[in-house]
């Protein structure tokens, strides 16, 4: 009789092997490359046998960028980049950390500086946040494993906390001028209680639209008009960002790194043209920026503002206006687009002059563009 090829028929005790701890299978091996740590605290600082959590200083800092498993958190002129502890704990039903949010973290005991190139290091690590004043967001359904089918409210993605202006940049010209994304802006800055500031860009190019300009005015939006190439206009705009915190939005090739640029002295961001094939513009921006203003106050520059200029659900739109928000409940439809059912308690407001006609007749003219 032939003798068997192939693997061995030496017997495993894989009981054994277990409670030893050993366990050189691909699946591990594979499970061992993939969850290295990215950033991890110096072994001195919080193992066993170093300092614990409850004995290391506290620091506040304001968060001005994300990364998988911790925050880079600025504190002064430094940036310290630390992990999320797990004793950490947010509010339910929104992001739990974003740019823009204070938090208070445990110093590590010794600080790198901020252009220390070791990527396994770790300045401390973050225990709680603060409360948010604003923020600008969007809604975001609940997936995966941990979505009830029986829990409705609404999961809010933050792009950014506690800021004071929605600086909205937009062209005269190359790219076009974009009045549906404006108004979107405009209604994400309401939501998330911000004042928006429309910049009207490049009129050293061409004139901005009387009609725009007379469309948007009368919703008593602050409308400045600049010239970021040339410095034309900008001095306008500096008093109106003072001792606040703004963030920049507005579509690619606008002109948010030269305007920066004219704005913070010394910023020296790199600028691009817009294709001249399409017209449009090239990112920049390659991660969460803050600067400092010289009248006080700073300026963000984030990318995950590009998400906000995505289209928005129709089903969601009803989300940006609040008031609509309060009094969906009441409505008869559990699904009522507060355009045409009967017994809509937003139509109902509307006719009782709850609610202005024109804000009405805004919500009306976003549906229909979402819709098309």
């Amino acid at each position: 009789m032939a003798k068997r090829k192939g693997k061995s028929r030496q017997r495993v005790d894989w009981q054994a092997r277990y409670e030893a701890g050993d366990d050189d299978s691909p699946a591990h091996a594979a499970r061992g490359r993939l969850t290295k740590r990215e950033v991890k605290l110096p072994p001195r600082d919080l193992d066993a046998g170093g300092e614990n959590l409850d004995d290391l200083p506290r620091l506040e800092g304001m968060v001005v960028g994300m990364f998988p498993g911790g925050a880079e958190v600025r504190i002064g002129d430094s940036t310290m980049l630390c992990m999320i502890a797990k004793a950490f704990r947010a509010p339910g039903g929104s992001t739990a950390l974003t740019v823009g949010d204070t938090v208070t973290l445990a110093a590590s005991g010794a600080h790198h500086d901020a252009s220390n190139d070791d990527p396994d290091r770790a300045d401390g690590m973050i225990i709680s946040r603060g409360p948010r004043e604003t923020a600008l967001s969007r809604p975001a359904p609940r997936s995966g494993k941990r979505k009830d089918e029986y829990k409705t409210e609404m999961f809010e993605r933050v792009i950014a906390a506690n800021m004071d202006v929605l600086l909205i940049i937009a062209a005269t010209c190359q790219p076009p001028l974009r009045t549906r994304l404006i108004q979107r802006y405009l209604i994400i800055a309401e939501r998330g209680e911000m004042e928006p500031i429309l910049v009207l860009n490049k009129i050293d190019l061409a004139p901005p639209d009387p009609e725009v300009i007379d469309h948007f005015r009368e919703s008593d939006l602050k409308i400045v008009e600049v010239s970021a190439g040339t410095g034309r206009g900008v001095g306008e705009l500096s008093p109106l960002l003072a001792n606040r915190r703004s963030i920049l939005a507005g579509a690619s090739g606008v002109g948010k790194s030269t305007l920066i640029n004219r704005l913070v002295p010394g910023a020296d961001l790199a600028t691009r043209t817009v294709r001249p094939g399409d017209l449009r513009g090239r990112h920049t921006t390659s991660s969460a920026s803050v600067y400092e203003l010289p009248g006080g106050g700073m300026l963000v520059d984030t990318p995950g503002i590009r998400e906000l200029g995505l289209p928005i659900d129709p089903a969601q739109l009803p989300w940006y206006f609040p008031e609509f928000e309060k009094l969906a409940p009441n409505c008869k439809f559990n699904d009522c687009t507060h355009t045409h059912e009967p017994d809509c308690a937003v139509i109902q407001a509307v006719e009782n002059e709850q609610i202005p006609i024109k804000r009405f007749e805004t919500y009306l003219q976003l549906l229909s563009t979402l819709e098309e």
